[in-house]
Parts: C-alpha cells; structure tokens; sequence
C-alpha cells in the first residue's frame, strides 16, 4: 500500500482532548485478564454497537501478534483494513494509543509523520487504535476502530473500552 496524503484523515486541533484526559483513559480502561472470550465479548459489544448506529467501520482485536476477532461493517472497504493495520502497529511500538502517540507530537509542535523516522506506509498515528493493557503484566494487545473520523474512531473505542470494564464516568 503506498501512502497518499490526500485520504488521511483531517485533524481539527480544536477538538482534540487534552494530553492528561488521554493518559488519564489509558490508566483507567486496564483488564484484570485478557482471554480469547474476552476479546470476542468486546468485539461483539463493538459491532452492536456500530451497528445501531450504521458505522462503516471495521474492527479488530489483536493479543500477542495474534488476530482473535475481526469485522467488517457495510460501508467499510480493504482500505480500513491496512488503516487498522498501520495504527496497530503505532500501538504495539509505542505502547500506548495511536491517537495519543499523534497527539504527543503535535503537542511538540511536529507531526508524527515528519518527526517519527518511521514509515507512512507501516505506521499511522491516527485515532482509533487502543491498547490492550493487562493488570502486572502491561500491554498484550490493541483493539483498533477505523472507518470514521480519527477522533470519532478513538473515542468509540474508548467508550466501547468503559462499558466493557464497567469504568465509564
């Protein structure tokens, strides 16, 4: 897949949260454990929910470089895939949520494409991929969103995240 500048995503600065609002979730939303029936339950809880709100998303669940659920919604297309893939990647390198690894750099006045060194191709800081963090043993995971707006696919997945842990404020 090569990188075109033109389909990535619009930030809006405007909206973004605050850096502690986005630490403070990634403290908040940790599993006790993280089965195969856990990964299934979310993203079951995650496709209900795209569906009654007619999201063209597709979703996907990883632990240990293994693939436990994936879907694709109508009005999804291969091109959410490869997203859900490069924002994984951002997830499993950096430890911490794609959105958060992007909003980092612009909080430092750069981009994460012009400062990370890494690929475009392979890696996308875009909202929507969250990482899977296990209580005394730290991130086994990601659980990723694509197909709407960045923000809109962090904050879904952070929301389907609080109802599955039982945390939401």
């Amino acid at each position: 897949m090569t990188h075109n500048p033109e389909l990535t995503p619009k930030f809006h600065p405007e909206l973004t949260p605050p850096l502690e609002e986005l630490e403070a979730q990634e403290r908040r939303l940790v599993f006790r454990q993280f089965t195969y029936e856990d990964a299934w339950a979310l993203g079951c809880l995650l496709v209900e929910t795209a569906r009654e709100r007619q999201a063209p998303v597709a979703i996907d669940i990883h632990r240990a470089g293994q693939q436990l659920f994936h879907a694709a919604l109508p009005g999804s297309a291969p091109d959410n895939d490869a997203w859900i893939n490069r924002k994984r990647r951002v997830v499993e390198r950096y430890g911490c949520a794609s959105y958060l690894v992007g909003a980092r750099f612009r909080a430092r006045g750069t981009t994460f494409e012009e400062s990370s060194r890494l690929d475009a191709d392979e890696f996308a800081a875009h909202g929507g991929s969250f990482p899977v963090t296990v209580e005394g043993v730290g991130v086994v995971g990601s659980v990723t969103v694509s197909g709407l707006p960045q923000l809109q696919d962090h904050r879904f997945v952070v929301e389907a995240l609080e109802q599955f842990l039982g945390r939401g404020d």
